[in-house]
């Protein structure tokens, strides 16, 4: 199974954000309508890297969704279960192995 952690991804950054004009912590003050609200920004490359390990796990799943969709709806002939069973045996190794 291929390692889906993000562990790799450095930790967020705590910060303040307002949420009247978008500021995140200027030196200047806003109009006088602002109200902060705690946030967290995290590094480029660490949000493009989960991004892309997201992007990863959804064609992975979509995957995995036509194999169960095919098992879900076939029906064997007479006598034949076993091999169907084999067949989708097969089909479920194949997506396994593509994505570890």
């Amino acid at each position: 199974m291929p390692n889906t952690s993000i562990d790799a991804v450095g930790d967020p950054i705590p910060a303040w954000q307002c949420i009247g004009c978008g500021r995140i912590e200027a030196p200047q003050t806003c109009i006088g309508v602002c109200q902060d609200r705690k946030v967290h920004l995290v590094a480029m490359p660490d949000h493009q890297a989960a991004l892309d390990a997201i992007q990863q796990l959804l064609v992975q799943i979509d995957a995995m969704q036509r194999v169960l969709s095919r098992l879900a709806h076939s029906i064997p002939r007479e006598g034949q279960w076993e091999t169907s069973y084999r067949a989708a045996q097969e089909q479920a190794r194949i997506v396994l192995a593509a994505n570890s």
